[in-house]
């Protein structure tokens, strides 16, 4: 039976004392003193209080993967090259440590129908366009967009397309094929400027920053159906992140992203605790101005912060982090399937073909990585907000980010506390519980 302390979490803000009741991610505001009281409780008393609570029902997450899941994502790694020679790229400068090469038609039309093929009527399903860097097969993506779009048409499926560049290839002529197509685009920027240019220079060993963003004005400018976001990857040589997102906000950005670089193949620039502690802080600042911008009915386009008061009002639960090796998979050049773009060539990961579908090698994965099958995860107050971290990050790195999730994490429940008693209509409805 699980530590009934690892069904709850108190956390305190201005209006009191909250509890996050773990199983089904639900918020509530509870007596002051409770806190203390619960921990100076037996283990036994601690199961009576979860009873009292209503907190002993049919667990929301069992201990079961899910089987027979439909395929809806898929990530192409249309092209395994890159321009650039970012200095701690998962993909070992877009080859994923093989030959360079690019994506066929053959490949990238099956891929399509298999989305299609395990896909209902009124399905949403995403196709993503990855690399290395994928605009090196421009045409390619637009042969396979132009398909993919008419293909859904005709079997009701609403398909949604996005692709993640370093933005040094964009023409003009980009900017009105991704607004047309509706595509959620995510340039990578490390930074304002030199910072950017430390981490991500071309094989010449020089910046990209000025020509990124000299590439990327004509997509901002166009933006309506498209949305263009930037994605910051966190290093021990960038952490101003208020600075750099105060900045990429002002650009125009739909949204701008933070994530730390954690495991990378050579090493370099991988966080460590301390890097870790920092970023919290940084982190946490972003997070006030994003609640100042709230409370005056401004937009703040701060992805992290949104998409964290999103899942606490939904009171998402999840077994995993994400849909890696389930509903989405990552396509190599050669059309093998794999649990994430991350993964590609990386047989640890490696789960059949876009021609045959995934094998039997997905089911002993989705068993293995269920957040109930990770230790310490299994037995953390923050597990089904954050489903075990990155499986990537995780094989290859271990868990030196569990203190910033929980911290980062703990910050939000306050937040969300905050800002649903000051701007209820920013969340549309009522959404916490006293007890």
């Amino acid at each position: 039976m699980t530590d009934p302390s690892a069904e709850v979490h108190f956390f305190e803000t201005t209006l009191g004392e909250h509890m996050l009741a773990v199983d089904g991610s639900r918020v509530f505001d509870v007596a002051e003193g409770t806190a203390d009281h619960f921990a100076r409780m037996a283990a036994e008393s601690q199961r009576e209080f979860l009873t009292q609570m209503g907190l002993d029902g049919v667990p929301f997450i069992d201990d079961a993967p899910p089987r027979r899941m439909p395929v809806r994502s898929l990530s192409l790694a249309v092209a395994q090259k890159c321009n650039l020679a970012c200095t701690y790229c998962y993909a070992s400068q877009g080859s994923f440590g093989g030959p360079a090469r690019s994506m066929e038609w053959e490949v990238a039309k099956a891929s399509v129908d298999r989305l299609i093929m395990d896909s209902e009527p009124g399905t949403r399903i995403n196709l993503a366009f990855l690399g290395g860097e994928p605009l090196i097969n421009r045409n390619l993506i637009r042969k396979t967009t132009v398909y993919a779009a008419e293909h859904a048409q005709r079997n009701k499926v609403d398909v949604g397309f996005s692709i993640t560049t370093n933005g040094t290839l964009l023409r003009p002529e980009d900017a009105e094929f991704f607004e047309d197509h509706a595509f959620a685009v995510t340039i990578s920027l490390d930074g304002v400027g030199k910072a950017h240019d430390r981490l991500r220079p071309n094989q010449g060993g020089r910046g990209s920053y000025d020509t990124i963003l000299r590439k990327v004005l004509p997509l901002l400018d166009k933006q309506h159906r498209m949305q263009v976001g930037a994605r910051v990857t966190v290093t021990p040589r960038n952490l101003e992140l208020p600075e750099t997102l105060s900045h990429f906000i002002g650009m125009g950005f739909h949204s701008v992203g933070f994530s730390p670089m954690l495991a990378s193949p050579t090493g370099r620039e991988e966080m460590s605790s301390k890097d870790m502690a920092e970023m919290l802080s940084q982190m946490i600042r972003c997070g006030r101005v994003f609640e100042d911008a709230v409370l005056q009915g401004r937009r703040f386009p701060f992805s992290n912060m949104a998409a964290a008061m999103h899942e606490i009002h939904r009171g998402t639960h999840r077994p995993y982090a994400c849909g890696a090796g389930g509903g989405y998979f990552g396509v190599s050049a050669d059309g093998d399937l794999f649990a994430c773009h991350r993964f590609v060539e990386d047989d640890l990961a490696a789960m059949g073909n876009v021609h045959d579908g995934p094998d039997a090698r997905r089911e002993a994965w989705l068993a293995e990585r269920h957040v109930h099958n990770q230790s310490p995860c299994n037995t953390c107050w923050a597990r089904y907000m954050c489903g075990g971290g990155c499986h990537h990050e995780v094989i290859h790195r271990g868990r030196p980010a569990c203190d910033y999730i929980r911290g980062w994490l703990d910050y939000c429940l306050q937040a969300y506390v905050r800002l649903s008693a000051a701007r209820p209509d920013f969340f549309g409805d009522a959404a916490r519980r006293s007890a």
